[in-house]
């Protein structure tokens, strides 16, 4: 396969006019360290945005960070380190889990909706992001916010863009908003409830004023395999609270009482030993496991989740455990995907999202890996997608 680095916006535009012309697909990468991802499609050509790189402008007075698509993700978070900042959805970072190398990029993270532990409180990646520029399938550059591309007016464009998985075009510069990084954290952990009782206790935190930013519980099928064994033995329900040291201290003494008057026995994490639980959680540690084992990535109502692993656990053998206060749902196969069964409970409970982050090539090839559309959302889909991309050349196999 040939391999395309451009280093400028126009560069990047012939190689798509030029598959475009002769109706050649083009895969659209970024660090490549999602590789594999989607239902795979043969793609004459890979275009990365990798040697578009640099931060452009960051000034830590105004929150928002302007950076190249192709700049790593490890410089924009020295930057932002450097400037008491961060980026407030947490992305993941994939290569362990999925097996890959390279480095991620900050193009690759918006094009992926890439978001993390802190999203259910803060937002996605796309909440975040507030310009883009980009090269269309025509092999056209445009900037969201100035050139309104013809007959899609009205449409946001940033929006689009975030979560298209390069199907609508190469990003080439994002601008984001960097909120300050808090000084410190705690997390408390709490042994010994099962799933439902812990979606109950997410549920109880949650309604307290103690600005809770993470909120997860790891059954004892993976708990034992974060922080090298160091939770509380058993089952660990985790509630992370970030701020300010005076704050800090004060909120997570206040939760832990209430967590021990009404759930169970709790333990305190200070700093160090939060953010690495918390890093791992992010970054699916139990199942990066070098297996090919089927992942899941599911995202459902949060007192939906354990309810849905219980009802799969009938019929096929799962493992699984629960971020966002238990609406995103990290599920592990034993053996086959069994996209068909899960689909149908998650419809059965009321809808949400299943994405098949790995399989074996064989998995992929049979097992939709994004949730399928209802119809009229479809339609629009592809509407917006031939105006993108008429010739329907970038990324095929990572369409929703």
């Amino acid at each position: 396969m040939n391999e395309f680095y451009p280093t400028t916006e126009e560069e990047a535009a012939s190689v798509i006019s030029d598959h475009a012309a002769r109706g050649a697909a083009l895969s659209v990468a970024g660090g490549n360290t999602r590789s594999g991802f989607g239902n795979a499609v043969a793609a004459e050509a890979m275009l990365s945005s990798r040697s578009l790189a640099g931060i452009v402008s960051y000034n830590p007075g105004e929150m928002v960070m302007t950076a190249r698509a192709g700049t790593p993700v490890a410089e924009i978070e020295a930057a932002l380190s450097e400037g008491g900042q961060m980026m407030a959805f947490e992305p993941m970072d994939h290569r362990a889990l999925l097996a890959t190398a390279g480095e991620p990029t900050i193009g690759g993270v918006f094009a992926a909706n890439v978001s993390g532990p802190r999203r259910f409180v803060s937002g996605a990646a796309r909440d975040s992001l507030l310009g883009v520029r980009f090269v269309n399938g025509r092999g056209e550059i445009v900037k969201a916010g100035g050139r309104v591309m013809k007959n899609v007016t009205g449409l946001d464009l940033v929006k689009l863009l975030a979560g298209s998985h390069g199907t609508l075009g190469l990003l080439t510069e994002v601008t984001f908003r960097v909120p300050p990084r808090p000084k410190t954290e705690e997390t408390i952990v709490v042994s010994g409830l099962n799933d439902a009782e812990a979606a109950d206790a997410m549920a109880a935190v949650m309604a307290l004023s103690l600005e809770v930013s993470g909120a997860a519980h790891l059954p004892m099928t993976v708990s034992w395999s974060f922080l090298n064994g160091q939770l509380p033995k058993g089952e660990a329900t985790v509630l992370r609270i970030e701020g300010l040291p005076g704050s800090v201290s004060v909120r997570a003494e206040k939760l832990a009482s209430a967590l021990l008057h009404h759930f169970g026995p709790v333990a305190r994490l200070g700093e160090a030993e939060s953010r690495e639980l918390w890093r791992q959680i992010r970054d699916v540690k139990p199942y990066a496991d070098g297996t090919t084992r089927p992942v899941w990535r599911v995202s459902v109502a949060p007192g939906t989740g354990h309810k849905l692993v219980a009802a799969l656990r009938l019929e096929a053998g799962v493992d699984a455990y629960y971020d966002w206060q238990g609406g995103l749902v990290w599920m592990r196969m034993e053996a086959e995907p069994e996209g068909d069964v899960l689909r149908h409970y998650i419809d059965v409970l009321g809808g949400g999202h299943a994405t098949l982050l790995r399989a074996t090539p064989q998995h992929r090839a049979m097992t939709a890996a994004f949730q399928p559309q209802p119809d009229a959302v479809a339609l629009l889909s592809a509407r917006v997608k031939e105006k993108f991309d008429p010739a329907g050349i970038l990324n095929p196999g990572k369409m929703a």
